[in-house]
């Protein structure tokens, strides 16, 4: 079954021409750890697909994929899982060459969410999760966060934890198929990664309580009525190649502008409007002094495409 997971997953790549998830064995070696990178280096590395790696990266030109990979257990998120996520995470945001990412998930599902058991043993343990520098968290509930874009494509069960990593994307994708839910509260938990604060949000007080107090499930198209999804697709592979498409055209647009617009927004978000309005003469200022200010200046003079360098 996975292997045509695999295949249909590879076949939406195949759509547009562009990337080809490369299944490669294991050799007996499990790959989940993130860039073995130096303190001066700034280059995110591949993590190529095998059975054992839960999180894959794959880089294709200014974007990169990055995959949830534990279709055995629903793609359900370990500690492990989290931390190489957000490893992943801060490595795209600190690589210059890439100016969008991707996240999806292998198999019949996006993700049922947390790893409870394993979870919970490692709480125990006393432990601590993403502690230390190198990490981003997937939620975005601590700094530092992503400052460049990511785009999300979900199919399947979105449930729980995977749908707060899903509100916490800046653009969504949904296949037709998905079912959404954030269904703690009838676990005796509550959403704790911040679907409390993004949710309500981006869909509406009313909308947002109706699912996380009753822990009723919702489809694509009620998503897309919410305003929590901005594209629909026919399947996962469509979704995945939708996600793509989005990235790449992301990705052509000036990186320090678009750095700006999420700054901004963000700010108007967290902060005040009035923060926001107040810094935007010095956004403005500081990117009219760029090169590649200049560059969208003679490429529209010029009739070609700019070919933005982030400086």
């Amino acid at each position: 079954m996975f292997r045509l997971n695999m295949v249909s997953v590879a076949s939406a790549i195949t759509l547009l021409g562009t990337i080809s998830l490369q299944a490669q064995e294991a050799g007996g070696q499990a790959t989940t750890s993130h860039t073995e990178k130096t303190a001066l280096t700034t280059h995110m590395a591949d993590i190529p697909y095998s059975p054992q790696t839960k999180i894959t990266v794959e880089r294709q030109g200014q974007i990169v994929l990055i995959g949830i990979n534990r279709p055995y257990i629903d793609n359900r998120l370990d500690p492990e899982a989290t931390e190489s996520l957000a490893r992943a995470y801060y490595d795209y945001d600190q690589d210059p060459s890439l100016r969008a990412a991707v996240l999806f998930g292998y198999g019949e599902r996006f993700s049922k969410g947390i790893d409870v058991d394993a979870t919970k043993a490692f709480a125990q343990s006393g432990r601590k999760l993403m502690d230390g520098p190198g990490f981003i968290d997937p939620m975005g509930r601590t700094k530092p966060t992503l400052t460049k874009p990511l785009v999300v494509a979900v199919h399947g069960d979105t449930w729980n934890m995977a749908h707060e990593l899903f509100l916490a994307a800046d653009v969504r994708v949904a296949s037709e198929d998905t079912d959404f839910g954030q269904d703690e509260d009838t676990h005796g938990r509550f959403p704790g990664g911040g679907a409390t604060v993004r949710f309500p949000r981006e869909a509406g007080w009313g909308n947002a309580m109706r699912y996380i107090l009753t822990g009723d499930h919702w489809g694509a198209r009620e998503a897309f009525r919410m305003g929590t999804v901005q594209e629909l697709a026919p399947n996962r592979e469509a979704a995945l190649a939708k996600a793509i498409e989005i990235a790449k055209k992301i990705a052509a647009c000036g990186p320090l502008g678009t750095k700006a617009s999420l700054a901004s927004s963000h700010m108007a978000l967290e902060q005040s409007e009035m923060a926001a309005l107040a810094k935007l003469g010095e956004q403005y200022l500081a990117l009219l002094k760029t090169r590649d200010f200049q560059e969208g200046r003679d490429a529209e003079a010029q009739k070609r495409p700019p070919v933005y360098e982030g400086r």
